[in-house]
């Protein structure tokens, strides 16, 4: 993807040094970071310098990379990979991407092991690209279908979340098919959800679409309902975190409540992952996904441009008045019309993912 022109992606290796943005200064500011050791790699995640499944999962292979620079005995490796494994507890991307170089590894002396690594982050890297254009041209599908139902009129998207280039190596997965849509001519239109407490949507999803010309609007999380009501919401599509192989969906908080909306409106309501954020291990997600805790703050303050234009934070939450902060809820497959992969389009069930995947039955 571009931004004024440079193409990037958002996560790269310059030398033996990883850089990535820090998405928590967007949009006010593009810093790019030089992650040369495994603690920062490991702040990154922690702190969502980084955040997106596909995304943590790259940085927390180059992260072992840098590890290994400074260690490559097995059983610094071992250890460092299960730090880096501890940074954020929801995405399965994180945990997939460390046994994979794990099992890359094990089975290298410790002599090639810092070469060996990087080739396996790199080619983590290029397939989460390759994995979310195939996302991208089977969405697609989906809203040339709606745009051939309403000649002559804008199609009506809405998403939660930032599910973009931002949140993986390139193209995004729930983002892709909107990127291509308008690449191809589609006269399209975004809802963006704020999506609170952190703001994804307003800040990052909105400034994605803003760099490549997209139309969109943000709104507060509360008002796609309403839009749906009035026929102003053709199709919602979001990204996750983690899917079940039963198709139950783990996504940003909000997700849930969206999906409701969208059934109560007969709106379709699509899912966008990659392959490697489905967790074959889980069935119940309610009850088998941990939900992540994050810190109050998230809710009680707010960061934003002042009208000088200097950065602050601000308290928005009565004084004293504590605050909760699950990080992501999980939508049932059954309020999931289906799940978009690099494979195709499937139904959020047990059957569903497994057309598609039969080396998993």
């Amino acid at each position: 993807m571009k931004v004024d022109g440079v193409a990037y992606r958002s996560v790269w290796v310059d030398g033996w040094s990883v850089r990535i943005f820090d998405q928590t200064k967007l949009p006010w500011a593009l810093d790019i970071l030089n992650l040369t050791t495994r603690d920062q790699a490991a702040h990154a995640i922690k702190s969502m310098q980084v955040r997106g499944a596909p995304l943590i999962g790259a940085v927390a292979a180059y992260g072992l990379c840098l590890a290994l620079r400074a260690d490559a005995s097995s059983e610094a490796m071992e250890r460092d990979a299960a730090m880096l494994a501890e940074t954020r507890p929801t995405a399965i991307n994180l945990r997939w991407a460390l046994d994979r170089m794990l099992t890359r590894l094990r089975n290298t002396p410790a002599q090639g092991r810092v070469d060996a690594a990087y080739a396996e982050a790199a080619a983590i890297a290029d397939e989460d690209v390759a994995q979310c254009a195939g996302i991208g041209r089977y969405g697609l599908e989906l809203i040339q279908d709606i745009a051939a139902k309403k000649p002559g009129q804008r199609v009506n998207l809405l998403t939660h979340c930032n599910a973009g280039w931002l949140a993986t190596v390139d193209w995004g997965t729930a983002l892709a098919p909107i990127y291509m849509a308008h690449d191809a001519g589609i006269d399209l239109h975004v809802w963006v959800d704020e999506t609170r407490p952190r703001n994804q949507g307003a800040a990052l999803t909105a400034w994605e679409l803003g760099k490549h010309g997209v139309a969109h609007t943000v709104i507060a999380d509360n008002a796609g309902g309403h839009l749906m009501q009035h026929g102003q919401v053709d199709m919602a599509i979001v990204g996750t975190d983690r899917v079940t192989r039963t198709g139950d969906v783990a996504n940003k908080i909000g997700t849930y409540l969206k999906a409701l909306a969208a059934r109560d409106n007969d709106v379709p309501f699509w899912v966008a992952l990659p392959s490697t954020t489905i967790d074959w291990t889980v069935s119940d997600g309610v009850t088998e996904i941990p939900i992540e805790e994050r810190s109050a703050a998230e809710v009680t303050d707010l960061t934003g441009r002042m009208a000088d234009g200097t950065i602050a934070t601000i308290r928005v939450a009565a004084g004293g008045s504590p605050a909760a902060n699950p990080a992501f809820d999980v939508t049932p497959g059954r309020l999931v019309t289906g799940l978009i992969t690099e494979r195709g389009r499937c139904a959020a069930t047990a059957e569903g993912l497994l057309g598609l995947f039969p080396e998993r039955g």
